[in-house]
């Protein structure tokens, strides 16, 4: 069963944020991820404001998520992430359809 990784993220530092996201871009696409939404224009419909980028990606399953998160190829992305960017990070297992 497939799982999501949201993010919602807000921008400190443009250069370290371009480092980090190459870095995890590779990182993800290595454990089977893809990218479904990257950043692209957010309205919020009800509660507070949305951050400025919302990024949400799809794994095969949320034991390559967590495989993904806890490797060592994503340890470098978090390196550049401390400084370049505030997030809230979600992770979401996929339910078959009914």
């Amino acid at each position: 069963m497939s799982a999501y990784v949201i993010s919602e993220v807000d921008v400190k530092d443009a250069a370290g944020f371009e480092a980090y996201r190459t870095i995890a871009a590779k990182a993800i696409a290595q454990y089977g991820g893809r990218y479904l939404v990257r950043g692209g224009a957010a309205e919020a419909v009800e509660g507070g404001p949305p951050p400025r980028n919302i990024i949400v990606v799809e794994f095969p399953s949320m034991a390559r998520l967590r495989e993904w998160y806890a490797s060592p190829e994503y340890a470098e992305a978090l390196k550049h992430r401390r400084t370049a960017l505030d997030r809230r990070l979600i992770f979401v297992e996929g339910v078959p359809p009914s």
